[in-house]
C-alpha cells in the first residue's frame, strides 16, 4: 500500500464488511478486501455563491475579523452590492 499512497487523488479503503442485524437468520452483505477508489471532484459553484463570494472579498469580510467589524461590514458595504 505504500506504492499506492504517492498517488495523487487516489487512496485505498476498505471494503464494506459482513453484517447481521439482531433479528436477522443470517448474515448479509459485505466483501473481503480492500479497494482504490478516487477523490470526488469539487462541486460546481452556482451564480448565487460566486456573487457572495465577489461580494464577500471586495468588502474584505475573512475569517477572523471581529463581530463588530463583521457587522459594521455587512450594513455598510455588502447589503449596499448585493442590491445591485
Amino acid at each position: 500500500m505504500a506504492v499506492l499512497s504517492g498517488m495523487g487523488g487516489f487512496y485505498v479503503k476498505r471494503r464494506p464488511r459482513p453484517y447481521k442485524a439482531r433479528d436477522a437468520a443470517y448474515t448479509v452483505g459485505g466483501n473481503g478486501g480492500w479497494v482504490l477508489a478516487s477523490r470526488p471532484g469539487p462541486y460546481p459553484i452556482t451564480s448565487q455563491q460566486k456573487k457572495v463570494r465577489n461580494v464577500a472579498a471586495d468588502c474584505g469580510i475573512k475569517k477572523g475579523i471581529s463581530k463588530a467589524d463583521l457587522q459594521k461590514k455587512m450594513v455598510d458595504c455588502v447589503g449596499p452590492k448585493m442590491r445591485k
